[in-house]
């Protein structure tokens, strides 16, 4: 897939310096490579964007993810120090 992309901006790339001015290159770029290319890109690459998102764990799966437990356990050390600071203080 990615040879076909390095192919044709080098095919847009040529059209464009054969361009009378320096705004018609630049727009032969936009319009006949970036924005088709962005384009193309983006279908062909769908098929390993969903393998991707099915290959990594969901929250509900496999447990909290560490960093989610990580963040627990910070909030929960606070809330402790917090009713420590209460209880010396009641007593």
């Amino acid at each position: 897939m990615y040879i076909v992309a390095i192919a044709w901006i080098y095919v847009v790339l040529m059209m464009a310096v054969t361009e009378h001015s320096v705004v018609a290159g630049v727009m032969t770029v936009v319009f006949y490579g970036l924005a088709p290319l962005a384009l193309f890109l983006w279908l062909f690459g769908t098929p390993a964007r969903r393998r991707a998102r099915m290959a990594r764990p969901q929250p509900g799966e496999d447990g909290p993810a560490e960093d989610s437990v990580a963040v627990g356990e910070a909030v929960d050390e606070v809330v402790n120090q917090h009713d420590a600071a209460h209880t010396q203080r009641n007593q």
